[in-house]
């Protein structure tokens, strides 16, 4: 029966859920400066010799997030050696933590629909219309 999924991509899972554990159970103890930070997700090489780290972080400040993505930077090897401790490979993979950001373009795009539907509203109680009016023309039709 064949695997469903590469060797890679369960590496890569498993790898995930390990340094998520490490950035909330162990770095904090080690540098408390870094704010609430998340593993969105992991892209691991075929030859399983280098790993991006995908984070998102819950900070709306751009100063902030560049110092805390500057901290993991800092300290890669910590995380590396703990990862190595919780994981059994011959060789772990070179981490390059790299910022994530889909939440923040996710919202951006919200906001913008949002927007988008209230000056539509506006528009249409400016010609003299409600969307329930035109809503209710429709279904008489």
């Amino acid at each position: 029966m064949a695997r469903e999924f590469s060797r890679t991509d369960r590496v890569g899972q498993q790898i995930h859920k390990e340094i998520a554990s490490i950035l909330q159970n162990e770095f904090k103890n080690r540098d408390p400066r870094l704010g609430m930070v998340t593993v969105a997700s992991v892209e691991i090489s075929r030859d399983l010799a280098y790993a991006k780290i995908f984070v998102t972080f819950f900070e709306n400040d751009e100063e902030k997030i560049k110092e805390d993505l500057a901290i993991l930077k800092d300290n890669k090897g910590f995380v590396r050696s703990a990862l190595a401790s919780k994981m059994r490979m011959r060789a772990v993979p070179a981490l390059t933590f790299v910022r994530d950001g889909s939440l923040a373009e996710g919202i951006r795009i919200s906001n913008l629909v949002d927007e988008t539907i209230s000056k539509d509203a506006e528009r249409a109680k400016k010609a003299g219309r409600s969307d329930n009016a035109s809503d209710n023309s429709e279904e008489s039709k």
